[in-house]
């Protein structure tokens, strides 16, 4: 072990003692916002702490953000601490309510006055916790995944579904045996009814030519494919010069990775044509501003759908994917709310049907997935998960 992975050890094992010393709540409501384990400000806990700052500005509002975001906290008046400092584990511990929407390591202890409310990340596609047969991610195996996933899942006092397909999966998925309220995501809401004038707004805001098409790239990790534990990479599977020459007259390209992929995407020469929008802390936004979105395995075409425009799906690696790493939940080849291309070749072909067409009105199959996955689009989720929390307290 090399002297940096130790000191992390030892770090970690002094975080994990602290936890035990029994804080007092306080005496002032406290509720904690963490996104991606702290890589973000973002997603379902940035929609409900915005909710939660216009109806009760009463309540002390907390970011648990890595040191990276610090400047971005502190530029959004932010209330924070950084994740991993004696000063976090003293706050959390002291709160009333943690919001999360991602598991959290297993030495940090959740006291018996907090409720945490775990809003997850998104509609399953592939396989989750107990429904993955074969655990090939780095630091564990197949018997300790379960077993600390089905620990972790059981420590959340109420999870956030988006339909019911989701919560007969995170029931079994991940032996959740606590409370599950369906009313849909709340980083959803704002799908629910956009203006012109505001996605105007947001493709000024990001920078994006007012006359030119949006198309968006966002795909999943690869578990097989991973720097170190809880890091992974990933290489775009076309040519960004091919993708430019073929759409870039008419249309610009976001690319939107993962938030566990580790590795920046290198865009040098492209600037014009492809933007990295991995770090934007709305990806609600994002899909508003596009008219396609173009995706694998990744759950992000659940919410996508909600807006009713085109998907194309690009599953390069599938029978790797499908039979090596995770499976999946739906039939891939017959569920899925848009065409599916496995080569470049095909997805190019298919892109240029999509964007000359761009209407999805008269799809049967993409009207049945709609029914069965986005009905739940009131855009009042954040709403009901504060009430659920104002019931918490």
């Amino acid at each position: 072990m090399n002297v940096i992975k130790f000191l992390r050890k030892v770090k970690r094992r002094l975080l994990g003692y602290s936890f035990k010393i029994n804080y007092r709540p306080y005496t002032h409501t406290t509720v904690i916002f963490e996104s991606f384990g702290g890589r973000q400000i973002s997603d379902s806990p940035l929609a409900i702490y915005k909710e939660l700052k216009k109806t009760h500005p009463e309540y002390r509002l907390i970011w648990v953000v890595n040191k990276g975001l610090a400047t971005q906290a502190e530029e959004n008046g932010y209330d924070y601490v950084i994740r991993g400092s004696f000063k976090w584990v003293r706050t959390i511990e002291k709160a009333q309510i943690w919001v999360e929407n991602a598991r959290l390591p297993q030495w940090v202890r959740k006291p018996k006055h907090v409720k945490l409310i775990q809003t997850w990340h998104g509609t399953p596609l592939k396989k989750l916790g107990l429904d993955i047969k074969n655990v090939v991610m780095p630091g564990t195996n197949t018997e300790r995944y379960h077993q600390n996933f089905v620990k972790e899942a059981n420590r959340w006092d109420v999870l956030i579904s988006p339909n019911t397909y989701s919560t007969n999966i995170f029931r079994q998925a991940f032996g959740y045996q606590n409370k599950i309220v369906e009313i849909g995501y709340p980083r959803n809401d704002k799908l629910a009814n956009p203006t012109k004038e505001e996605i105007k707004l947001l493709k000024q805001k990001l920078g994006i030519p007012l006359d030119k098409k949006v198309i968006m790239y966002a795909p999943t990790y690869r578990d097989n494919q991973f720097f170190q534990k809880g890091k992974y990479s990933f290489e775009l599977p076309f040519s960004l010069k091919e993708f430019q020459e073929r759409f870039g007259s008419n249309a610009v390209l976001l690319l939107r990775m993962h938030y566990l992929i580790a590795n920046s995407m290198d865009i040098s020469g492209f600037e014009d044509f492809a933007y990295d929008v991995s770090s934007y802390t709305d990806i609600s936004e994002l899909y508003l501003v596009s008219d396609l979105l173009i995706t694998d395995y990744s759950s992000v075409f659940f919410d996508y759908a909600y807006l009713k425009r085109p998907i194309l799906f690009y599953p390069y690696d599938y029978e790797i994917y499908k039979d090596e790493l995770r499976g999946f939940y739906l039939d891939y080849q017959k569920d899925l709310p848009g065409k599916i291309a496995y080569n470049s070749v095909d997805l190019y072909d298919e892109i240029e049907n999509e964007l000359k067409e761009n209407d999805i009105s008269n799809n049967q199959q993409f009207e049945m997935f709609y029914k069965r996955f986005c009905g739940l689009n009131a855009g009042n989720a954040s709403k009901r998960i504060v009430e659920e929390i104002e019931r918490n307290l």
